[in-house]
Parts: C-alpha cells; sequence; structure tokens
C-alpha cells in the first residue's frame, strides 16, 4: 500500500452490507451527502458527511464530487485479457468462435512485450470503466501470466490470473503437455501468489482442452496450494456440453469431470453454467463452488439465457462478469444493463440495488474477498468508482426525472458505461480521471467534477 494521509472524499455514497434481496433496507448504506474518510490505502470511516467532518481535524483535506455517486470499486469475476482485440468479432458461436478468432490472436502471447502491451491497454480499461478486481485468464504462456502481474503490480489492483492449462483440442502451437502446464503454474504461483495484492488462479480453459492426466495436475496444484483460487468454464453451449460428454463417457455430467480431480470448492469459479442439471445444481451448492454469469457474452455468441432466479432456489452462489471477448463490453454497468434483460426474458426481474450489489459486496464473497473489497467497512482496502449522474445528456434528463434512489441507479445502470465513470481509486490512489485533472488533489474543500 502506498502510504497516504488521511483525506476526505465527499459525494453521495453507496455500499452495501448483505443482499438487499434478502435484508432490504438494511443490506445498504446511502448517504446522499457522505464522506469517505481514507488513510493509507484504506477505509477509515463512512458516513453523513456532517458527522464525519465534525470529528475531524479541519486540515484534514476534502475532495468533493457534487451531483455524483461513489461506490466500491466494481469487481469482475470472469474475463480474458488476450482477448481485448477478439471483442466485437462477428458471426460464430462458442466452439467456432475460438477456433477462428480467439487461437490465432492468443498466439501472439508468446511474446512478452506483446502481452505487456496488451495487459496494460487491458488494465487501463478496467480502470476507465470502475472496475478494480477482475478474476482474470492469460494465455498457455507462462510470459502472458507474468505480464500482467507486473501490469497490476505497478497500479497496485488487486487482480486475480491464472495460466491457460490446454493440452489438447487446441492448435498445436498452443498446447503444453500436463508436465509443462503444471511447472509453470507452480512457478507463477511461487512468483506472484499473495505478492502484494496480487493473487492466482490455476486455470484449466475447459474440460474439452484438457486431458485427464492434466486435470490431474490442476487437482494438484489445488492440493499443494489450498489458498489459491481456479477458473474454467462450463455449460455454456450445448454442443460443448455434447462434446464434453464424448470426450468424458464415464462422467455423470459435465461438472463430474471437474469434481473428480477435486477442482471443485469456495475459490472455484465456473464461468457461464446456463445449461446446468439438478445434480450439477447440488454439488454446487455442497462445495460451495459458483457460477459466473456473462449476459452480455451470451447474448452475442447465442449461448443461451442463465436463469439467476433458478440459482438462487437452488441455493448456488453466483456472480456477474463481463467475458470480454466475448463479451462486448468492459462496463459492468452495461454487463448489468444486459443482466436485466436477460431476467426479464426468463420472466423475472433484477433491480438496481441487487445488480449494484452483485457488482461490489456480492462479486467480491464468491471471491471469499468481503473482508478486503466490495464494501466501505472499516480496515477495507479503498478501491472506489465515482460515477456521474450527469455524464450525458441523455443520463442527465433521466436522472432529473428520477425520484427514488433505485429509479436514479436504475438510470446509470441502463444509459451508464465508462463515460459514467468521473474517476477510479486504487488503494486511495487515483489511477483514473476521466477529465484528465488531479482528483487526488489535497487543497481542502477542492471541489471536482459540479455540474
Amino acid at each position: 500500500m502506498n502510504a497516504q494521509s488521511p483525506t476526505v472524499y465527499r459525494a453521495a455514497i453507496l455500499h452495501f452490507l448483505s443482499d438487499p434481496d434478502v435484508d432490504g433496507e438494511n443490506a445498504y448504506q446511502f448517504f446522499e451527502d457522505g464522506a469517505l474518510l481514507i488513510e493509507n490505502g484504506r477505509v477509515l470511516q463512512v458516513g453523513e458527511a456532517e458527522a464525519v467532518l465534525a470529528s475531524l481535524s479541519s486540515d484534514i483535506p476534502v475532495v468533493e464530487y457534487k451531483n455524483h455517486l461513489i461506490i466500491p470499486g466494481m469487481i469482475d469475476t470472469h474475463i480474458h485479457f488476450p482477448q481485448v482485440e477478439v471483442i466485437a468479432s462477428y458471426g460464430e458461436q462458442l466452439l467456432d468462435w475460438l477456433n477462428n478468432y480467439t487461437f490465432p490472436a492468443e498466439r501472439q502471447f508468446e511474446d512478452k512485450e506483446y502481452a505487456s502491451n496488451i495487459a496494460n491497454f487491458f488494465l487501463d480499461e478496467l480502470l476507465k470503466n470502475g472496475t478494480t478486481t477482475a478474476l482474470v485468464f492469460g494465455t498457455v504462456h507462462k510470459q502472458s501470466v507474468e505480464a500482467f502481474f507486473e501490469a497490476s503490480e505497478q497500479r497496485n489492483t488487486r487482480m486475480i490470473c491464472g495460466k491457460v492449462m490446454m493440452n489438447r483440442n487446441a492448435p498445436e502451437f498452443l498446447c503444453d503437455t500436463p508436465e509443462s502446464s503444471y511447472q509453470d503454474s507452480k512457478e507463477l504461483i511461487e512468483a506472484w501468489h499473495n505478492k502484494g495484492r496480487q493473487l492466482y488462479a490455476v486455470t484449466p480453459r475447459f474440460a474439452i482442452t484438457s486431458t485427464e492426466e492434466q486435470l490431474q495436475k490442476a487437482g494438484q496444484l489445488m492440493e499443494e496450494y489450498p489458498d489459491v483460487y481456479m477458473q474454467t468454464h462450463i455449460s455454456e453451449n450445448k454442443d460443448e456440453v455434447a462434446f464434453v460428454q464424448e470426450l468424458f463417457p464415464d462422467s455423470k455430467d459435465y461438472l463430474d469431470v471437474y469434481d473428480q480431480f477435486g477442482l471443485l470448492g469456495k475459490r472455484s469459479v465456473f464461468a457461464h453454467g446456463i445449461h446446468l442439471t439438478p445434480r450439477e445444481h447440488q454439488r454446487f451448492r455442497e462445495t460451495g463452488s459458483s457460477v459466473s454469469f456473462c449476459p452480455t457474452s451470451n447474448l452475442f455468441l447465442g449461448s443461451g439465457l442463465l436463469d439467476i432466479k433458478e440459482l438462487e432456489e437452488e441455493q448456488v452462489a453466483y456472480s456477474v462478469a463481463t467475458d470480454v471477448g466475448g463479451g462486448t463490453s468492459f462496463s459492468m454497468l452495461q454487463t448489468l444493463n444486459e443482466a436485466y434483460k436477460v431476467t426479464q426474458l426468463n420472466g423475472n426481474k433484477l433491480s438496481a440495488l441487487k445488480s449494484l450489489y452483485l457488482a461490489t459486496l456480492g462479486n467480491a464473497k464468491t471471491l471469499q474477498l468481503e473482508d478486503k473489497i466490495g464494501s466501505f467497512k472499516e480496515g477495507n482496502e479503498a478501491d472506489f468508482a465515482v460515477l456521474d449522474f450527469n455524464s450525458t445528456p441523455l443520463m442527465s434528463l433521466k436522472q432529473s426525472k428520477c425520484k427514488t434512489l433505485a429509479e436514479k441507479l436504475f438510470a446509470m445502470i441502463i444509459l451508464g458505461d465508462d463515460r459514467a465513470v468521473r474517476a477510479t481509486y486504487v488503494a486511495g490512489n487515483c489511477v483514473h480521471d476521466r477529465d484528465n485533472s488531479s482528483a487526488s488533489q489535497t487543497n481542502q474543500n477542492k471541489e471536482v467534477g459540479a455540474a
């Protein structure tokens, strides 16, 4: 953490204590005129501005964001940094999309310099969109993950990343072996897991691209390093599900393939999960594993509509993610916009409060990181985003007609994108400022971005 003197950030402030669908108004704190006190990269206090300021020395600097909303930094639980240039590629469903677009793009990441350039671009895009933590796929190349962690360490972002393990059903130039994938992953874990704010995820791409021997090696890593993460894909596309059954004819279902090798647990995140069976829901529930809901990707690739109400009824933990580059936006606001529509198509509702809970504390909980990020609890790392209620003329007009907090938040989700993110802070340091003026000034009562 960078040492910092105490600073107050004043704006409307919202953060969550629990799930608003369960605990209603007791699930969140909203301060229309709020103050967030930060010191040494951590939250010291949050509350009504009048009360917080009255308790502090008058020489503590105050940065004011008038007509803005401060929320915890948003969290993305499934995204591919090597697929930045693959975003918006036309016309395919999952398996053809991988072969025609993704695999050729990922070949370039054998070049460390190329990987570094994309990693820097990728992290800047996340921060521009108010996302401060993500669970990230690298490529099969060890150096792609080294490049990513180096870029993340430079920004002091809390990131989770892993080297793809893939030894079949992919181009030869992208295949490793069970042993090399184990050794490369082990070396990356030793070098980067829990180094500063960096964390590691064991990353078999999906069952189709790993042999049983490689999945066994993934399980061995999980056993040797019990606090690392595991990320992969499951039941995204019906053809994929059928192919997995062909490759693993003795498995009970898709999830059972991973289960046999010890890959389920509270730090295991399975992207998509659209076509799961009741038995798979049961194993998710029993092991505490979670599904990552990727609505923009599921719509773009024609994969299907994940029913999050069914997951809730089955008590399956889930989070929300962009899945760039199958996903079509780095913005969690745009991702929540599409999540609302998918939920509507399934005949249900997704409220604005639940949406922002998922993007912050809810996603932190699925990553077992709620003691560090996702809310403004005292002692948490001070990652936050400043959202602008007047970011575009249309947003401004709509907000002027909104009468309740829920209406204002819903308009922000449906109309918002990177333009709505006025500034992003990581461990109390301003790492993105939309208007290129320093939002981390220490002049007392400096007013920023007043409408």
